[in-house]
Parts: C-alpha cells; structure tokens; sequence
C-alpha cells in the first residue's frame, strides 16, 4: 500500500469531533470538486482544509480496502474536476476495493442532463452497483474534442500571427494562423478521441456484461432515459439518495452481523487524514522511504507557485532543488515523479530532465508518472527517469517546439496609436510585436527551432533506446493517448501511481517501504536559515518569470499557451 502520510497538514483539527462506533462507510462526494495536491504552507493548507485532494482520495480507499472496520464505499459520482487519465486510475483504485469483497456503490442524481455524461457514467461503471435517480439521464453520448480558430476575426482587426514550428503537428499556434483543421491536425485529434473512446467503449462493455456493439448501439441512442437505461443493463437500479445509503448500511450491518452497531459515514479524506502521522522536522529521522516528487502546471524557469486565478505552475528551480535534496537525503530509496503539465519552457524543462538523471545515476531509481496530460515540455522532463508510466488515456508525447509573435503594427495604425524607439542591434526588436520577421531574423528562428527539435528528439532517442529518426517517425509535435505512446516506445507500462511505486520498490530492492510526498515543509523548517542552494528549503514557491519573456502580458490576452514555446496545443478538453 502507498503510505502517503505526509499529505495531512500539521495542524490537523481531525482528532475532535464524534468518533464513529459502527462498522465505516466511507463516502465520496465528487461534486465539490478534488485538488491535484495538498499545499506546503500552513497558512493554506488551513485554508484548504476541507477540500479533497486527489492523492488523499486514492490512498483513503486503498487503506480503507484493508481495514476490517470499513464496511463499504459510496461515491456520489461527478467527473467535472477530474480528467480522464484520473479516472482510469480513481477506476483501479475502486476495482482494488472492490477485490476485498465489500461492497462499492456509486450513485448520481444523473449522468449529464444535457450531455456530459460520458466522464462520470465511465467512472461509475468501476463499481460493483451503479444507481441513478429515477429522473436521472445517462448521458454516455461519445466523446468530442472542438477547436475554436479566431484567424477570422484577427484578420477583421489588421492582427497577425508570424510563428514557426517543428513540425507539422505542432499545431498550438493553428487558431490564429488558420481557420480550420490542417490535415495533420485533424489526423492527431482524430485519433486521440478515437483511442479515448474506444476505450470507454471496452470498460463499460467489460463491467456492465454486454458487447461493445451492444455499448456502440446505446451510445448512439443517448441520452439515455432512466428506465431505458436500467433495462438496457447500463444501471443496476434506479433510487433517491436515501434508498441508496439505506439498502447499503443494511448490506453492511448484515455482512457483519445483526448485532453490529449502525454504520457510520466518513468522507474518505478525512478517514485518511485520521489515520497518518502530522509530518516532522526534515531533521527527525524519518526512516528509509520513497520520495515522491509532485511537478504541476506549466513549466518556467525560477520558482514554482500557485496562480491566484488557480492552477499551478512548475518552476524549475523548486522541481530540481527537490531532485538535489532527494538525492542528498540517506533515507531516499527512491523517486516517484508524479507529472501533470502541457509543458512550456524548453530550457527550465531541461534543467529538470537534468537533476532527475543525475538522481537516477546517483544509484536512487527514479520512476515517472504521468497524470492527465505530460505532453511536450511535459514529456520532456521525464526523459531523465529509469521508467515512465501513463494511464492509458494520458495525454503525452508532442515532442516538438514552437516560436511565435503576433503583429500588431496594422491594428495600431488604424486605431492612431504610435510609437518610437532607438536600438543598437539589428535584432534588437526581434519579439517586438510591431512589425514582423525580418529575414535575417527569420533565419535565426529556423536555427533555433531545428536546434531544440533535434535536441529534443536526441534526448528522448537516448533515454528510449532507440535511434533518432525512430523518435523522429512519432515526434512532429504528435501527441498520443498513453496507449498509443506504449505501442510508439514513448513509455514503458500503463498504470497510475502505485504502478510506478511497484516499479520504484523493485529496482530500488527496497521491500514495501512506504512513501512520502517530497519535500514537506514542518513549520520549524520554515523558521531556520537556508544552508544552501542545495538545501530544499531555499526554493519555497514564489514568483517566476513567465516562459513568454516581454511577450507575457500580450501572450495572455491573445490566449497563446502560458506555459511557453514547448507547449502542446489546445487545452484538450474531452467530453
């Protein structure tokens, strides 16, 4: 089992309140929404205490699979926050629980009311009993990933866009240089839903006893009505939420006797939390463990932070100052790098990439695994690592480079705005959006651009065992589900995180040592001086420079990828 224990705050408030006498039910409301990641500091992870976090969710129902005072497991079934990839290995999980014997209900009051659907009926299809409300739709209607192209209305305001890119099917930059799908773009979207597909298609077949002919045939009838949909085999009954908890602690009471105390609910986050030891000074002795190392977000030199509009950005000087400090540390086995980024800055992805070899040759095995999406930059930060493993919707790959600008001299002129300048150089004003590329400027962007991509490809060639043009054949900026990047060599098994632990224990000989988020700050390690650069402490997240340089401001007015040049296309949203 994966021993997250350092995922509870320090401060935790869990000890008050009533404890429970019966037989637990745990119970997860998907509906509020699950974090990535717990915050290091205090101050948020006060703040942010009663929100689930994705890896407490895992670990609580895994624990929860072995406590012979867990009855069952009820999960109000939403997938709104939660991408595809997390749901295959949210899946596994249930299935593990499952495997115990006791039971796993998942109920929704309906599966997309107006589409939507497919994501949350995938989800609870990993049940032993799925319920929907008697008005309740299921809304498993195929899925379908759109692009928006605004090169229309840019060419309405006199705005251009100058961008190169390696190659073709780099296409990040296509909304604002074309007005519909290119060839090559159409080709890689097409068969990333069709991958995604195909497998919901083969899961919900498998789990619900039909053919996936049979699951093909419903999905072009959907939205399902409730009672087409029991009769159809695609839910097991139709209830009110009090139906569903009452039938369960029955079930429960009865498995473990009349005589047993009612049932007692408890969120699967805070059973978790109850659970594990508060984290101690890094001075304490630990004991032997694996270190996992969380990257997020879009990658940037400096220091990681969170956004204040959400989300997370990688900063390189955290993710490595971690590697160093793992590296350091007697008490590391080994490394488990957990990736979910599209990616972003070439240069602070290699520097990452860097300290995670440099970990692996130290002779600590480092294991990547992959989230949602660890494509481009993503993807590249992870070519360091012994061993990468992906869900089989993972959204990887997009081994390419793009460098861009928009115009905006025309859109100025119109509008009687002016400008002056002096400048020593002649590419002085080279990512100045005024005018566009000069030839000799151009020159320097096709160097730069062949430069990377063949870096690029070079370093995953090394890291994959194979020569570059194999790399080359299904690098292009293409991006891949995990299955096809398995069957491409891009990575090496299919799973989630207790994979990639098995893996870690393995080459590490190691046993069943328990795992640790890495770092994790106590309070008194925040009150002490740095010792160094190589002292994790030094590189608390702060503000980091963006990966667009001058152009950040323009770049997110434009809607360009925040996280910079080696960035994969599109926000990849799959419904």
């Amino acid at each position: 089992m994966v021993d997250l224990a350092k995922i509870t705050d320090p401060l935790s408030l869990n000890r008050f309140g009533p404890q429970p006498k019966g037989p637990l039910v745990l119970e997860l409301d998907l509906t509020e929404g699950v974090a990535d990641e717990a915050p290091g500091d205090p101050l948020s992870q006060i703040m942010n205490r009663r929100k689930q976090h994705y890896l407490e969710v895992l670990e609580g129902i895994r624990r929860g699979a072995r406590d012979p005072e867990v009855g069952g497991l009820v999960v109000r079934v939403d997938a709104r926050s939660l991408g595809i990839a997390k749901i295959q290995e949210l899946r596994d999980t249930v299935a593990d629980f499952r495997a115990t014997g006791k039971p796993a209900v998942a109920w929704a009051d309906t599966f997309g009311e107006a589409g939507d659907g497919n994501l949350p009926y995938y989800l609870a299809t990993a049940f032993s009993r799925v319920v929907l409300s008697p008005t309740g739709l299921v809304g498993l209607s195929g899925l379908m990933s759109r692009t928006t192209f605004l090169k229309g209305a840019l060419d309405r305001l006199d705005v251009k866009f100058e961008a190169g890119a390696r190659h073709e099917y780099k296409n990040a930059i296509n909304p604002y240089t074309q007005t519909q799908y290119t060839d090559a773009h159409r080709e890689a979207a097409g068969r990333l839903v069709e991958s995604m597909n195909d497998q919901i298609v083969t899961a919900v077949a498998k789990s619900r006893g039909l053919t996936e002919e049979r699951v093909r045939e419903l999905v072009a009838t959907a939205p399902i009505l409730g009672q087409e949909a029991l009769e159809a085999g695609l839910v097991d009954q139709l209830a009110y939420r009090d139906e569903v908890y009452a039938e369960l602690n029955a079930e429960v009471r009865a498995r473990k006797g009349e005589d047993s105390p009612e049932p007692a609910l408890q969120f699967v986050t805070r059973y978790h939390r109850k659970h594990v030891p508060p984290p101690r000074p890094r001075f304490a002795d630990n004991g032997d463990h694996i270190a996992l190392i969380s990257a997020n977000g879009g990658i940037n030199l400096g220091k990681s932070r969170r956004s204040p509009l959400g989300g997370t950005v990688m900063g390189s000087d955290t993710v490595c100052a971690a590697f160093r400090a793992a590296r350091q540390d007697p008490r590391v086995r080994a490394v488990v790098f957990r990736v979910d980024s599209p990616g972003g800055s070439a240069i602070a992805s290699d520097l990452i990439r860097r300290e995670s070899q440099l970990t692996r040759e130290a002779g600590k095995p480092v294991i990547t695994s992959m989230g949602d999406v660890a494509g481009s930059g993503g993807y590249y930060v992870a070519l360091g690592s012994d061993a990468i493993v992906a869900q089989p919707a993972t959204i990887t790959g997009s081994i390419g480079v793009l460098i861009g600008k928009p115009v905006l001299g025309a859109l100025r002129e119109r509008f009687g705005i002016t400008s002056d300048s002096v400048s020593e150089g002649p590419h002085a004003g080279m990512f100045d959006t005024l005018n566009g590329f000069s030839d000799s400027e151009w020159e320097r962007i096709n160097t730069l651009l062949d430069t990377i991509y063949e870096d690029f490809v070079a370093k995953a060639a090394a890291a994959r065992g194979r020569t570059w043009d194999e790399i080359h054949a299904v690098a292009k900026g293409r991006i891949w589900t995990g299955a096809d990047a398995l069957e491409n060599g891009l990575v090496d098994e299919l799973g989630g995180v207790e994979t990639a632990v098995r893996l870690a224990r393995a080459k590490a000989g190691s046993g069943a040592l328990p795992v640790r988020v890495f770092p994790r700050a106590h309070p008194l390690d925040r009150l002490r001086q740095h010792e160094s650069s190589e002292d994790v402490a030094s590189a608390e997240p702060q503000t980091v420079l963006s990966a667009w340089g001058p152009l950040e401001h323009l770049a997110a007015r434009l809607g360009l990828p925040a996280s910079g040049p080696l960035s994969m296309p599109g926000s990849w949203e799959i419904r």
